[in-house]
């Protein structure tokens, strides 16, 4: 049995056709996983999923949580997920070319993901490098989270 992870995928706007085509390409290693999506993200890989089920009838279900939009806090609702250790691999195709409206969340996401020691991935060449990573299926593999409780202790003083 392959083991089962949470990965979250968000896309910005301009990003999310490059995102969809990621999934078409790699759907059969996702579709064993719990994938969390943001907003319209979530909605565009389910189609992408459901497409591509229908052309393979061997694949009956697959496993999609869908957030609020990302202005409208969805990257905080993920974030949350993140601090709380429910997210495993983050999947996040930004687009650098454009200023968004809640950058400060994104960086906020982005900020909690390496605070969490989540693998992160922000373009198509570093989501290809995870997910075909043999550590996505090792049983065995746990990242090391840091032991932040002598900062929380500092600060309290």
């Amino acid at each position: 049995m392959e083991k089962r992870l949470t990965v979250a995928l968000v896309a910005h706007d301009a990003m999310k056709r490059d995102l969809a085509e990621w999934v078409e390409w790699n759907w059969e290693k996702l579709i064993s996983h719990r994938l969390i999506c943001t907003g319209t993200t979530g909605r565009i890989v389910a189609e992408t999923l459901m497409e591509r089920r229908g052309k393979d009838s061997a694949h009956t279900r697959f496993d999609i949580t869908m957030l609020k939009s990302g202005p409208l806090g969805g990257d905080q609702q993920l974030g949350a997920m993140i601090a709380n250790n429910d997210i495993d691999i983050l999947i996040f195709f930004w687009d650098p070319m454009s200023a968004q409206p809640h950058d400060v969340d994104v960086k906020a996401l982005l900020r909690l993901a390496t605070l969490y020691n989540v693998p992160t991935a922000i373009n198509r060449s570093s989501a290809d490098f995870i997910i075909s990573s043999t550590l996505i299926t090792n049983e065995e593999y746990k990242p090391v989270i840091k032991d932040y409780s002598s900062y929380i202790e500092r600060a309290v003083k």
